[in-house]
């Protein structure tokens, strides 16, 4: 599966990364981000398939539907955990577009703590999500992972946006969240602030495998 997808996506990503192409979506959610929620026509062009675009940042963030318990099934890399894209398929934030990097996520200041739900309301998620995939490990070992992190304009509280991320291999029990996930979303980060790939790219490179999203790219 992981290289099918790989293998949909490397024309266009060829296309958003050298000539700037316009992305076109399909699909969204409507502001209750719920897995029945029907489908709105903009986004981000994707692997052979558009990126949803969720509600984008919400005064007050409430738990969203889950997809149903043990629907879900962890695809493996090299003993990395990667999303079930039929579950985990992504979101992005209308709030957030190539044309105002600069007052969303590459401002100074940050941008993230300002629009992230609370631990109320992703707390309650975190555990339904983890019925979704079937997992039965150390919750505090887990990350509640935006697939699409904020700081790269993924929707903060869409389903598709959300799930259970295990821990690394050899990660130590006990020990907190520490995934090797994170430090790729910030090099992503850096690459789009520096204009050195679109958003769009980002995104798309994000979503078809993190783990070769920075080679993908030409970012190492």
């Amino acid at each position: 599966m992981l290289s099918t997808r790989r293998a949909a996506s490397s024309v266009l990503l060829t296309c958003l990364m050298v000539a700037g192409c316009s992305p076109t979506a399909l699909g969204g959610s409507t502001s209750s981000g719920s897995p029945s929620a029907t489908s709105a026509a903009s986004g981000a062009a994707g692997a052979g398939r558009a990126i949803a675009v969720g509600a984008g940042p919400q005064k007050t963030y409430t738990v969203q539907q889950q997809p149903a318990a043990g629907s879900c099934h962890y695809q493996y890399l090299k003993g990395e955990p990667l999303e079930d894209p039929k579950c985990t398929p992504g979101a992005i934030s209308p709030a957030v577009t190539q044309s105002n990097l600069k007052s969303t996520i590459c401002r100074k200041g940050g941008y993230t703590s300002g629009i992230r739900p609370s631990t109320s309301v992703t707390g309650k998620e975190k555990e339904l999500n983890a019925a979704s995939y079937g997992f039965t490990g150390r919750m505090g070992d887990a990350e509640y992972d935006h697939l699409i992190s904020l700081q790269l304009g993924g929707d903060p509280n869409d389903y598709r946006n959300l799930w259970v991320e295990p821990a690394d291999p050899g990660h130590r029990k006990g020990s907190g969240v520490n995934n090797a996930k994170d430090p790729v979303e910030t090099k992503l980060h850096t690459a789009v602030c520096k204009g050195k790939v679109t958003l769009a790219a980002a995104q798309q490179a994000i979503v078809t495998d993190w783990t070769t999203a920075l080679s993908r790219l030409g970012l190492g």
